[in-house]
């Protein structure tokens, strides 16, 4: 049998810490992006069938990390999400998805794969209708499928999320570190390597097929306590602050990427809890959470590195 790994969208965050993962466990992998860039790399433009079909080919396990802008969701997560599980069936390859919880929309209690996608918002209608998508074509016996799904991430390569630079590499400029939302509400993060541990395991685990999972993060942390952390790794007095809706709203007049947040704010103004009980239970020796406190400071040491 294959051992072929192929990851799509391999130099974005998720998708270059899962192509490390999946090369320390020892799998034969395919790192697929346009620019083929990095270790296994391979170049293919996946939003066409042919590119597609290239990338996928031969492979024991797909891994979907690929997203178009954060801005262009609603027109084309749709149609790659179809080219992908088109090119995914072609080669009888089982696949995973790097998801996240927009689906589910504003909850109030911790959040579990069993609620309902209620998001009424255009991403968040988006991400549902992928994912519906994804477990449909597994039930229609096209692909055997399973999603993996992480809250707001960080760590090592993590510049593109809200708690990347405007955190980590303003800290280490001496400058004000934000968190985004209210910072006195328990929110989770995930972290990089964790979550790439996570959809490596859906990935080597035919029984993870057919159900969306949340991926095992640490325990909820307030935006007040990550900046402390942040503090403590990146040394120099702590400057911290916050990035309320107002300023949101302000900011996103003029960058449509901010203005886009406003859709979620209800995971910022809320606690925002993660249950990874499911996960726990199904996989309890593949369960791997690096202590926040040692993943903000390998994120510090990162940021540093490459100022």
């Amino acid at each position: 049998m294959p051992d072929l790994h192929v990851v799509l969208g391999a130099t974005g965050a998720i998708g270059r810490s899962l192509v490390a993962e999946l090369t320390a466990r020892g799998h034969d992998v395919r790192a697929v992006s346009r620019t083929a860039e990095g270790p296994h790399s391979f170049r293919a433009d996946i939003t066409t069938a042919e590119g597609a079909v290239a990338a996928c080919a031969g492979a024991a396990v797909v891994y979907q990390c690929a997203q178009p802008p954060y801005t262009r969701w609603a027109e084309e997560f749709v149609g790659l999400t179809d080219t992908v599980l088109t090119a995914a069936e072609k080669a009888e390859a089982r696949l995973v998805m790097a998801d996240n919880l927009y689906m589910y929309g504003p909850v109030e209690a911790a959040l579990h794969e069993d609620l309902p996608n209620a998001a009424a918002f255009p991403k968040g209608r988006t991400r549902a209708r992928v994912a519906e998508m994804i477990l449909n074509a597994h039930k229609e016996g096209r692909v055997r499928a399973s999603l993996g799904r992480a809250s707001d991430y960080f760590g090592p390569g993590g510049v593109n999320t809200i708690l990347g630079p405007q955190i980590f590499a303003a800290a280490i400029a001496g400058k004000t570190a934000r968190w985004v939302g209210e910072p006195d509400e328990p929110h989770t993060v995930a972290y990089l390597p964790d979550i790439a541990a996570g959809l490596a395991t859906l990935g080597e685990h035919p029984k993870a097929d057919g159900y969306a999972w949340h991926l095992p993060v640490a325990p909820p942390v307030t935006g007040t306590e990550f900046l402390e952390l942040v503090w403590q790794a990146a040394g120099g007095r702590p400057k911290s602050a916050s990035l309320g809706r107002g300023m949101q709203r302000l900011i996103g007049a003029f960058n449509p990427v901010v203005k886009d947040l406003g859709e979620t704010w209800y995971q910022r103004d809320r606690a925002w809890i993660v249950d990874d009980t499911a996960f726990r239970a199904s996989f309890p020796e593949h369960v791997r959470v690096t202590p926040l406190d040692q993943a903000i400071a390998t994120t510090v040491a990162w940021f540093k590195q490459h100022a």
